[in-house]
């Protein structure tokens, strides 16, 4: 089956996690247009799962402590997903620069693709829960805000309960497809983000914690 990488996500003007090779998205029209859903941008590692496959964003990842949990996931969902179907999202196991004691799984979706299409918020959302999956956390859910980025990140301080928070996602509340997806979906990640010198795949893994 063909595995197909995750588009790279452009940062949304101003934010200050953005390094000197990452995109940015300069005109926000898309976005502006319609119906937009703020999620919380996890601390993890983009992960698709497909119809008897599981990969990182790099679709010949090779095998990685971190990743036995969301191996395991995938082979239970491997008869459960169409064909052309692929399930997106954060695997959190291991921890990287951001702990979590809280999370409702250790794989949580922000996206579900039908061949070329990235599926609308409310059926992702559907998807989600036939699969028995958790989504990530959702901030706001309406018109993209007058003041744009500034009201962007008054919504994320104001939905998100953590004490430290990565960033947000940003995208279109419907459907799009792969041509459209850097207007479509954009990021803001705080300052100084990573907080560890060794990258975490080189560390010994320590796992997050599950909700209980």
């Amino acid at each position: 089956m063909e595995r197909v990488k995750y588009p790279r996500t452009r940062h949304l003007p101003g934010s200050p996690g953005a390094s000197a090779d990452d995109e940015h998205l300069a005109d926000l029209g898309v976005l502006r247009a319609g119906e937009v859903v703020l999620t919380e941008k996890m601390d993890g590692e983009n992960t698709t799962i497909g119809p008897g496959y599981v990969h990182a964003r790099s679709v010949d990842s090779p095998a990685h402590p971190s990743r036995t949990w969301v191996k395991a996931l995938a082979a239970r969902l491997a008869g459960e997903l169409p064909d052309g179907m692929r399930v997106c999202g954060e695997n959190l196991y291991a921890r990287h620069s951001v702990g979590y004691d809280d999370l409702a799984s250790y794989f949580l979706v922000f996206g579900v693709w039908l061949g070329d299409e990235c599926l609308d918020w409310d059926a992702t959302r559907e998807w989600a829960g036939l699969l028995g999956l958790e989504c990530v956390p959702e901030l706001y859910r309406g018109p993209f805000p007058a003041d744009g980025v500034p009201g962007l990140r008054r919504r994320w301080q104001e939905g998100h309960h953590r004490a430290v928070s990565e960033g947000f996602v940003v995208r279109t509340a419907g459907a799009f497809g792969r041509r459209g997806f850097g207007t479509h979906v954009a990021k803001w990640v705080r300052a100084g983000h990573v907080r560890t010198g060794t990258h975490w795949m080189s560390s010994e893994v320590t796992p997050n914690q599950l909700l209980t």
